[in-house]
């Protein structure tokens, strides 16, 4: 028995060791599937730009594009610089959107509500202690069925006082009757903005939402980026035309009214309905925006998921990172997959089970503590539908970004060997791990783990905390 054995009493689990020769049938087939794919893909009616920008600068230039009727706004980083680009767009005679400075979010909010209300095409954006000003307002605005969109730019909650990325803000307001679209790239950012209103204003639906983007990772960061012209957006979009709104003389109305025991109730049952009915909603939303852009979106999007054995489930940019480890891994044989989650509201519980069924173990990262000792908000419901389904996979719950703490392709690769080595040896899922946690325990021989076979790579555990390899 190897040293390595005696450690873990001998039982490791006779899985696979893998090898470059290892790769599956699918892996060997990859590229030219690709290819193939990008061949078939639907190039678009819009006439294109290639352009670099920032996320900020991708979706002021959306808003830009839509035209809204009103925009009330309070300056917050990371999303100050919406409300100074959708301004000067205004001053200089571009768009005729009506732009409201306000003395805090939470009016920012109450002007935007008002102006739904009434009948206009309204949004506004904040980040972090932003939006929680405006807790009271969002409520409002859900159980109005007002279809106002808001960009959140991510940002840490305080405290400590942190003006970095991670999804405490959006994760904090996730029951508050809001749908919730999060992108990868400034790209996705411009495009979830461009559909927002043709999901929030379906008759189905009738519910506001929130286009997340991550604080200076997405909102600052430049990335190549692909345009519409602005023609063809307008006309994707359309024209609001409410059938109710308080300044229809024909038809009185009151919003917002006093809402005792009898009609609470049936108020909430309503908005559930709504948040039910928008999953079918953006997947047609989506289907038809790829006519136009020729880019392909859904509730998530699946990456190399097809023989994946262990996978990685997650959220907005750090996506990118994780299928670069996908990438990596896959090239010595490891199959490897990632799911990101591009709806968090209504929750795609059943289409990730669908996808994490053919799994061995899973592991799912969530940007924000939800402190309730069963996971973060992520972690909790996708374990909550795979109860639901009968799927029984060793899953764990991971913690990482927190506070705009890097997460690196390392680290990714790192959580994809944790959740192996469950497997590998039979184990009891450890759960609740933060990644790249600092410790000064992390150092001890004995929180080493090596891996055998070309791929190896050290994790090293300390209490909680998943080290990076030195």
């Amino acid at each position: 028995m190897s040293d390595m054995d005696k450690k873990t009493n001998g039982h490791v689990r006779p899985i696979d060791v893998p090898s470059r020769e290892s790769k599956s049938p699918y892996d060997a087939e990859y590229k030219e599937q690709k290819k193939k794919e990008n061949e078939r893909r639907v190039k678009g009616t819009a006439s294109k730009k290639r352009d670099r920008m920032s996320g900020n600068e991708a979706v002021a230039l959306a808003i830009k594009q839509v035209n809204p009727d009103v925009m009330p706004a309070f300056p917050i980083t990371p999303s100050t610089e919406l409300p100074q680009m959708v301004s000067t767009y205004i001053s200089n005679g571009e768009i005729d959107t009506e732009f409201i400075p306000v003395e805090s979010e939470h009016s920012s909010m109450s002007a935007a509500i008002g102006a739904s209300a009434a009948g206009a095409r309204a949004l506004t954006a904040t980040s972090s202690a932003g939006l929680a000003f405006m807790w009271e307002e969002l409520y409002i605005a859900a159980s109005d069925r007002l279809p106002l969109v808001l960009c959140l730019v991510n940002r840490t909650l305080t405290g400590p006082l942190n003006i970095n990325c991670d999804h405490s803000d959006s994760m904090g307001a996730r029951d508050s009757g809001w749908l919730q679209v999060y992108a990868e790239t400034n790209e996705e950012a411009y495009d979830n903005f461009i559909m927002a209103y043709r999901v929030t204003e379906h008759p189905d639906v009738m519910l506001p939402m929130m286009v997340c983007y991550d604080g200076f990772i997405t909102s600052h960061a430049v990335m190549n980026i692909e345009t519409l012209d602005t023609h063809s957006v307008r006309e994707f979009v359309g024209q609001y035309n409410p059938d109710n709104f308080l300044l229809n003389k024909d038809m009185p109305m009151a919003v917002g009214p006093y809402a005792n025991s009898p009609y609470y109730m049936e108020t909430k049952f309503s908005q559930r309905a709504g948040m039910k009915n928008a999953k079918q909603v953006i997947l047609d939303v989506c289907a038809e925006y790829e006519k136009i852009s020729g880019r392909k979106y859904g509730l998530i999007e699946e990456y190399r998921m097809e023989d994946a054995k262990y996978a990685i489930v997650i959220m907005g940019s750090v996506a990118g990172q994780t299928k670069d480890a996908v990438d990596k891994l896959r090239e010595y044989g490891i199959h490897v997959g990632m799911i990101k989650v591009r709806v968090f509201r209504p929750f795609p519980g059943e289409e990730l089970v669908e996808a994490l069924k053919k799994c061995q173990s899973v592991a799912i990262l969530d940007r924000a503590e939800s402190f309730s000792g069963m996971g973060g908000p992520l972690g909790s419901e996708l374990k909550a539908a795979m109860y639901d389904a009968g799927l029984k996979i060793p899953t764990v719950n991971y913690f990482y970004g927190l506070g705009g703490r890097d997460y690196t392709v390392t680290e990714a690769r790192d959580v994809f060997k944790d959740i192996r080595e469950i497997v590998r040896r039979d184990a009891e899922p450890v759960q609740y791990k933060y990644v790249g946690l600092r410790d000064k325990d992390a150092a001890k021989p004995e929180d080493i783990f090596e891996f055998k076979g070309p791929d190896q790579m050290d994790i090293r555990l300390s209490g909680d905390g998943v080290k990076i390899s030195k």
